[in-house]
């Protein structure tokens, strides 16, 4: 089986241009994001499917490794089921920040402004370790037959 480069080249650039654009602020180029990175699992899919083949029905004169695999068809449709929704989704999210702040930029929430300004404190790293109270002494690790 022998791959296509363009084909693997196209999906890495949407995957790629997808990710950039799903670290964006705004709403819309997120949006963007998914749509791209969604047609780029469907090339995925597509190349990971093997090479075109007669359609999955069955005839008693075809060898069975002529036929295409009916599998990734059925996964790709699932993907632009899934990138369908997610998008309405978005489009949503989209509509409902338009109307209420007339933009559709994500804004740092102040609380966790306020959180990020504290200085660190791990409870378990930071806490004072209090001196070693136990009641064995290694003498008598050593007498009842503990071995080094």
């Amino acid at each position: 089986m022998s791959v296509n480069v363009l084909l693997l080249l196209v999906m890495a650039v949407l995957f790629a241009t997808g990710i950039y654009l799903l670290l964006e602020r705004s709403l819309t180029r997120v949006l963007l994001g998914i749509l791209l990175v969604g047609n780029a699992v469907n090339l995925l899919i597509v190349i990971a499917g093997g090479p075109a083949g007669l359609a999955p029905l069955y005839e008693k004169d075809i060898p069975a490794e002529e036929y295409a695999d009916p599998l990734p068809q059925a996964l790709i449709l699932t993907a632009i089921v899934i990138t369908f929704a997610v998008t309405a989704f978005m489009l949503a999210l989209i509509y409902r920040s338009w109307v209420i702040a007339k933009r559709d930029e994500v804004l740092d929430d102040p609380e966790d402004l306020r959180v990020a300004e504290q200085g660190h404190f791990d409870v378990e790293e930071d806490a004072e370790v209090p001196e070693d109270t136990t009641e064995f002494s290694s003498d008598d690790a050593d007498s009842k037959g503990a071995r080094p």
